[in-house]
């Protein structure tokens, strides 16, 4: 199985040679992000990058930082990052994996259990997990741009994860995840015996699970696909 860190690195090439593909008039173009346009969608992942390379360099340093100095200024610096031009944007996109790269293996040194803080006093993230939360980052808002990399696109064990990542944080009425291409299965909540059974194809799954509007080859036994507001 391809570890978290070698599916980041392999991500990260394949967002990168997106970015670099894109035409600067496309920038400005609306992403799949309700309100950002692609500039904000790759700004954010510039951001995010230096944000966790910080976090895994306070920990290395013993000096914990947080992600963000607070969400107004998370959302803020992304706001002003996505008027620069797509050139200095993906210079600071390249940097900024560059730098994550560069200590990531400070990660599989720490104690398990590790936690940073991704505001102040806010929500408590696994620091062993850096990996795995960037490869969503990645993957999904690289899938957001709207430029012709799509969820169908994602390695099966990467769409595999994310549905396992879904479906342990779902806290709603139980149901069943069936992929039609692939051999695998999901338990959403806790389901009974008569719970519905959502199928698809397992990347339009993976897709709809993350909270995005479902694809018409997603379907549902009821008709109508569960709400994912419990996740």
């Amino acid at each position: 199985m391809t570890s978290p860190t070698a599916a980041l690195a392999a991500a990260t090439d394949r967002l990168l040679a997106t970015a670099r593909a894109l035409p600067a008039a496309e920038w400005a173009a609306p992403s799949l992000c309700a309100g950002w346009t692609r500039g904000h969608v790759l700004a954010h992942l510039a951001l995010n990058a230096e944000g966790l390379a910080g976090v895994l360099r306070g920990l290395r340093d013993g000096a914990p930082a947080t992600m963000y100095s607070s969400d107004e200024a998370r959302d803020g610096d992304i706001a002003v990052l996505a008027t620069a031009t797509p050139q200095e944007v993906l210079a600071r996109l390249v940097a900024g994996c560059a730098s994550l790269a560069e200590v990531l293996d400070v990660a599989a040194g720490l104690a398990p259990g590790t936690t940073f803080e991704r505001t102040p006093g806010g929500r408590l993230m696994p620091a062993n997990d850096v990996a795995h939360l960037r490869l969503r980052e990645v993957e999904i808002h690289h899938a957001d741009l709207g430029a012709g990399y799509s969820a169908s696109d994602w390695p099966p064990t990467t769409a595999m994860a994310f549905l396992h990542d879904d479906a342990q944080r779902y806290a709603g009425p139980g149901f069943h995840v069936v992929a039609t291409d692939e051999p695998a299965r999901w338990a959403f909540g806790s389901p009974g015996t008569d719970a519905p059974t959502v199928s698809g194809p397992l990347g339009a799954l993976a897709w709809w699970a993350t909270g995005r509007a479902a694809a018409p080859v997603v379907s549902s036994t009821t008709g109508t696909l569960p709400s994912l507001e419990g996740r």
